[in-house]
């Protein structure tokens, strides 16, 4: 994987907590982030130097251990995990998650989280059987909690039945397994141009636009962690490359048209998220123009209009996507431009909504397609909005 995907490892208090060095330890050879996270009773199996030793990162026990004054512990471990794995899921553990109580940094941060979660169950097979158990099993997988089954054979405490952990190997196949399913693009090639374009007056000045190319940069990290080979091309924008990412930089419309048509005939998906400039200057000066008369007249040229051309040029088996950013009347130009210009799908936003225009976090959007389906998608980070709009488009490639 070409950016290190974040699983925090929470152990609780069973003598199957020895195979969380194990699990640890393999993650972090793959290449995950592990981060630990272990109830008191945890520490009574298994030390937490050895854990942090086998992750390379600190281990959390205590709630109020708060080491970083800059962030809340437990919520940036929540905030920042791409899956939680917990081995071994006691029933004390499922019993706390299954009615909301949080008294320990693994339930506190395990209710914080919107990550998935997944529990690798371990107990006696009689605890396990136990109908108030099963109960609370129930309402987890109901509330959207997954688990590795427990394997059958002979427990620790002496009985033989189905209770015992799943072998670390078998546990670790389940977690590569996740993320591969949560590939959707896993072996497409996808263009995604970025940001504005600059266009010259003279050698000091320049005609441009507010866009910071947040959105574009979002769903080249979204297509990349979808599994998709990414090729960015970009307007200078004060944004680092995501991981994994080829970037092409460019300056100017005709530029940015060219990279994109070099690049079009192998690509799968082309996103044209870039604010490209429609006009430039008919005349570039060589010299500074000085500033005499109380007023200046600068004729302006028709810019190639990308989407258009790559709507003209693109194959049936490949997929466009455009951006609308309006002021008023939003759905009707957005259809229009959908039309006129040969894309499959258009992400139309209200830039003068706030939250939603250019240099923000946040956007909201809806996309629309040639079908007349619309998916309206609220006020959200551009890093969650960018992730749904890579699913939602990226569905047409399967």
């Amino acid at each position: 994987m070409n950016r290190k995907k974040r699983i925090v490892l929470g152990v609780s208090g069973g003598i199957a907590a020895f195979k969380a060095a194990s699990i640890a330890s393999q993650l972090t050879q793959r290449h995950y982030e592990v981060r630990v996270i272990m109830t008191k009773s945890a520490t009574e199996f298994i030390t937490p130097l050895t854990l942090q030793t086998l992750s390379r990162n600190p281990v959390s026990i205590d709630t109020f251990d708060e080491r970083n004054p800059e962030v809340v512990n437990h919520i940036d471990l929540a905030d920042s995990a791409d899956l939680f794995l917990i081995a071994p899921a006691t029933a004390n553990l499922m019993g706390k998650l299954a009615h909301g109580l949080a008294d320990d940094m693994l339930t506190t941060t395990l209710l914080a989280t919107q990550a998935p979660v997944v529990l690798a169950p371990a107990m006696n097979v009689h605890m396990y059987q136990n109908p108030i158990v099963e109960e609370n099993m129930t309402r987890l997988r109901e509330l959207g909690y997954s688990y590795i089954e427990p394997g059958s054979g002979q427990l620790a405490c002496g009985y033989v039945g189905k209770g015992r952990m799943a072998e670390p190997e078998e546990i670790v196949e389940w977690v590569e397994n996740f993320f591969l399913r949560r590939q959707p693009l896993r072996g497409k090639k996808v263009l995604i141009t970025a940001g504005p374009t600059v266009e010259a007056v003279d050698p000091v000045r320049y005609f441009t636009n507010h866009s910071s190319g947040k959105m574009g940069y979002a769903l080249a990290q979204a297509a990349q962690e979808a599994g998709a080979k990414v090729t960015l091309i970009s307007g200078p924008v004060a944004l680092s490359v995501p991981s994994g990412v080829t970037r092409y930089s460019v300056q100017t419309a005709h530029q940015m048209l060219e990279k994109v048509l070099e690049h079009l005939p192998e690509m799968d998906l082309i996103i044209k998220a870039a604010a490209v400039a429609d006009y430039r200057p008919k005349v570039v000066y060589d010299q500074k123009l000085k500033k005499n008369a109380e007023e200046m007249t600068i004729t302006l040229t028709k810019n190639p209009d990308i989407a258009s051309e790559v709507g003209k040029r693109k194959r049936s088996d490949q997929v466009l996507v455009g951006f609308a950013a309006e002021t008023q009347n939003v759905r009707e130009h957005a259809l229009s431009k959908l039309e006129r210009k040969e894309m499959d799908f258009i992400v139309a936003n209200d830039v003068s909504l706030e939250g939603a225009g250019f240099g923000v976090d946040t956007n909201i959007v809806t996309i629309y397609d040639r079908a007349g389906t619309e998916l309206s998608l609220p006020l959200q980070s551009k890093q969650d909005l960018a992730k749904q709009i890579i699913e939602h488009v990226g569905a047409s490639l399967i």
